[in-house]
């Protein structure tokens, strides 16, 4: 059975050479060209596919886990023994195929009941985002905690709502110091953890497993807290059709974030 250990390394493995092939597709016309639509009903690009079959012959060769949830092609037998892997071959292709230096490999590892690995690597400069379960969270090797800021108007946050839906949002919005979209949710809850941003609010019903599930494993591991919107704990179902809304914080603010989106 693969430890989550051997896991990370892997994925450390793939990361290397995920940067390498995907290099002559960032910024260009090619690599974002759509080629079918996707298992989540949303375009899978040309650097979508690359990316996707890299990990899966790896997997397969590897035997990492027993089934994989990808966003391109869905549920792929993978014939190891841990239960499933969750994969978002690149979380923020828009940003990839165009020349933004934002966007990553997510993969997280689970035995059926609770993720218990997480992997995100930004792929443009090559920081790489660690967590096993019970052993705390890491950036590049090196421990990484949430901030500590404690007021709203001192926070910076990514902050999404639905494009023309945006009144939940702007109490908090206007309350905050900073607000930032930057276009990779998985890189984004790491942020939180490593303490660049205080919060990430996600309120469009778009967050899917393969989207969040090693993200927040690394916050949470980094001493952050994730929920949903009311504060209660955030379900994902092992689909990647199913988006959930998400609030994941230093902690300190957590509860005043809620309050001013319950507001």
């Amino acid at each position: 059975m693969v430890t989550p250990v051997q896991f990370l390394s892997v994925c450390d493995e793939v990361g290397v050479r995920m940067a390498k092939e995907l290099a002559p597709m960032i910024g260009t016309e090619y690599g974002g060209e759509v080629l079918c639509i996707g298992a989540d009903n949303t375009p899978t690009d040309r650097i979508d596919r690359v990316a996707e079959d890299l990990v899966l012959s790896v997997f397969q060769e590897r035997k990492i886990c027993r089934s994989l949830l990808s966003e391109e092609t869905g549920m792929v037998d993978i014939g190891g023994e841990v239960d499933i892997a969750y994969l978002d071959p690149v979380d923020g292709t828009f940003n990839a195929v165009s020349g933004i230096p934002f966007y990553a490999l997510s993969i997280a590892l689970s035995d059926g009941a609770k993720v218990i690995a997480g992997y995100v690597k930004n792929i443009a400069n090559g920081e790489t985002f660690t967590a096993v379960r019970g052993e705390g969270a890491f950036l590049n090797g090196k421990p990484i905690r949430v901030s500590t800021e404690a007021m709203l108007d001192h926070s910076a946050m990514s902050v999404y709502a639905k494009k023309f839906d945006v009144t939940r949002v702007m109490q908090l919005g206007h309350k905050i110091r900073r607000w930032r979209l930057l276009g990779a949710s998985a890189l984004e809850l790491c942020y939180v953890a490593c303490g660049r941003l205080d919060g990430f609010v996600d309120m469009r019903s778009t967050l899917r497993v393969t989207d969040a599930a090693a993200g927040i494993l690394i916050c949470q591991e980094a001493r952050g807290r994730v929920s949903s919107p009311d504060g209660s704990p955030v379900e994902f179902p092992d689909n990647v059709v199913s988006g959930r809304c998400l609030v994941a914080t230093n902690r300190v603010i957590h509860r005043k974030v809620i309050e001013y989106l319950r507001s």
